[in-house]
């Protein structure tokens, strides 16, 4: 057990954690590249959509050997929605490295991951990266870093941490910044010296907590966790004690232990090692494995609560089914429960209509994460803008969930972003002044974020940064204005024609282009006014007997608006899906009819007068 090391890896988003295990996994030798594979490819973003977007999205384990020390790694998110990854495999190490850009510093994330660590107990080692960057001032950011554990109310022993500067990317680490060495030996060294060995205890009876679950056709569940104490052999018969009390009976059939990104079959496990285990076949991820039934489970920490909701419906458009095999209410509910298995922070209700759930989760971006995942496995999903998730204090008075914004913008552009926010009912904490970059901290409520990333980059043209944190529930702050614009709404179904968006284009931006398959209620532009209005983009141009001069060369269509899946969750309104497909995204409203739309809104209108 000494030998032995459990560290996890936490950062801001784009503060280079992959790119370090990376390097950390090809320096100690466990892993060597073939003559196919880039340099540059990371190894452990294994997601598709990880690769594509640039970020973590779940936490996974690696290990190396370095001298005879066998040290086990996790890859956190650095993304505040997936903060429920970072959270449970809290319980699995014994200290973190807290990777800080050498340029940006601390960040919001960075914050909230550290805090999570702090809670846990875990000895941290402060690695500052990026020290190759033309703008780096690394001993600045350290001061940062002091200040950010001094507001975390670290403990002295904490406070005492380490410092590493490194670049990632070239594969570097050093003590001090005069030191010139070319290798991530110090970091290595580092880790040995200043992490403690688990915190296990070797003679008790067996305990693992269940920090991450995976899923094999043949095995069935594999438990991911720390042995907590004891020791485990393939054959044991174990108990699953589930966290309703019930006591489960199983068998382990397989124990897994990792070699760089590599499971291996091992026949035996011992007290601080992280270990994969086969043979329950209902486990979750807080549940304890125990070799006895009136062993104690080990205590797990509650993870956050969701803070916004959204509907997830079957597609019941003229074009469902087209692109997807897998549309029905059946299919839908399955995929959602394949993923609360593994996903700890979402949750799943049913609701009244059989066709209709509702998802809960951390923030916009985690479900639509699982909604691009959906779209990819061959679902089709309709999908509402996100609403917050709102409480009652004890006196009956609504509360609403306030995040903790965190914004970087160029001074120049600081009058329009402090209107948004205004409008949004931000309160603004903190601002401060550093050469030509303002830095605001704000409480903003929830659903006054919703868009918000959208309009920051267009009024800072993409200079702005921002970040969020969920801070509190706090006294409902009122009405907040919801999109300005109308949509453009189709009237009939058909096949877009350009003659017909020619003249659309008069009345606000499209969203279609021309041969685009059209249904009566689908949203094809967005109105230059607020209101809606019914329009034909199917309309052709007849055909007459008498010659004319350039017919149909006059025709000039202005690009239209292409919507990622994100902004289109965002851009949408509360009457209003994105339809999901493998191949297409769509908007359109809930209610397709024109006329059956009409009398919704007039009863809708007449509920809120009663009331």
């Amino acid at each position: 057990m000494q030998h032995i090391r459990n560290i996890a890896i936490i950062a801001h988003v784009d503060h280079g954690k992959t790119t370090l295990v990376d390097c950390l996994l090809k320096q100690s030798g466990t892993f060597r590249l073939n003559q196919h594979e880039s340099t540059e490819e990371r190894l452990m973003d294994s997601m598709d959509l990880e690769r594509e977007k640039g970020i973590t999205i779940r936490a996974k384990n690696a290990a190396f050997k370095y001298k005879n020390y066998h040290i086990n790694i996790v890859d956190t998110p650095g993304h505040a929605d997936f903060g429920g990854e970072v959270e449970r495999i809290m319980n699995m190490i014994d200290g973190v490295l807290l990777v800080v850009d050498a340029a940006d510093g601390p960040q919001a994330q960075t914050r909230f991951v550290l805090r999570k660590a702090l809670e846990a107990g875990a000895k941290p080692i402060v690695v500052i990266n990026k020290i190759d960057r033309d703008n780096a001032s690394p001993k600045k950011v350290l001061d940062l870093v002091w200040e950010l554990f001094i507001s975390l109310n670290a403990t002295d022993e904490q406070m005492d941490f380490p410092v590493i500067y490194a670049s990632a990317k070239d594969g570097y680490a050093k003590v001090e910044l005069e030191h010139v060495t070319g290798t991530m030996e110090p970091l290595f060294d580092a880790i040995i010296k200043h992490i403690p060995p688990p915190r296990a205890h070797a003679c008790e009876g067996f305990q693992v907590l269940v920090a991450n679950l995976d899923y094999s056709d043949y095995l069935g569940r594999i438990a991911f966790g720390k042995i907590y104490s004891g020791k485990i052999k393939v054959g044991d018969s174990a108990f699953c004690l589930h966290i309703n009390g019930t006591k489960l009976p199983g068998k382990i059939t397989m124990i897994y232990h990792f070699e760089g990104l590599k499971r291996i079959e091992i026949q035996e496990a011992h007290a601080g090692d992280i270990v994969g285990i086969t043979g329950f076949e209902e486990v979750f991820i807080g549940e304890t494995l125990v070799d006895n039934p009136e062993r104690a489970s080990v205590p797990s920490k509650p993870i956050d609560p969701p803070t916004i909701q959204m509907e997830f419906a079957v597609n019941d458009g003229p074009l469902a089914g087209l692109d997807g095999k897998l549309v029905t209410a059946r299919h839908i509910r399955e995929r959602l429960t394949k993923e609360l298995r593994t996903n700890v922070a979402l949750r799943v209700a049913d609701t009244s209509d059989p066709k209709v759930f509702h998802v809960s989760g951390r923030g916009e971006m985690q479900i639509a994460i699982l909604v691009e995942q959906m779209r990819r496995e061959g679902h089709e999903v309709l999908v509402s803008r996100p609403e917050v998730l709102w409480r009652r204090d004890p006196a009956g008075n609504l509360l609403e969930p306030i995040e903790k914004l965190y914004l970087e913008i160029p001074q120049d552009n600081m009058g329009a972003v402090m209107e948004n926010l205004a409008s949004r009912k931000a309160e603004i904490v903190a601002m401060n002044h550093h050469g030509g970059h303002v830095t605001i901290e704000a409480h903003v409520p929830m659903r006054g974020l919703i868009g918000f990333e959208t309009d920051l980059v267009n009024q800072t043209r993409g200079l702005g940064v921002m970040s969020h944190l969920f801070h509190e529930y706090g006294a409902d702050r009122g009405e907040i204005a919801a999109r300005k614009n109308g949509s453009l709404v189709s009237m009939e179904g058909g096949v877009a024609m350009a003659y017909a968006m020619n003249m659309i284009q008069e009345r606000g931006r499209l969203m279609v282009e021309p041969g685009d398959a059209i249904y009566a209620g689908m949203i094809v532009g967005e109105n230059a006014r607020e209101n809606d209005i019914p329009v034909n983009p199917c309309k052709e141009k007849k055909l007459t007997n008498m010659r004319s001069q350039g017919d149909g060369k006059g025709i000039q269509l202005n690009p239209p608006l292409k919507l990622s899946l994100e902004r289109a969750l965002e851009y949408i309104g509360p009457d209003e899906y994105v339809e999901a497909t493998p191949k297409n995204l769509r908007l359109r409203k809930k209610i397709l009819d024109a006329n059956q739309r009409k009398r919704a809104t007039q009863a809708h209108a007449a509920k809120v007068v009663t009331e």
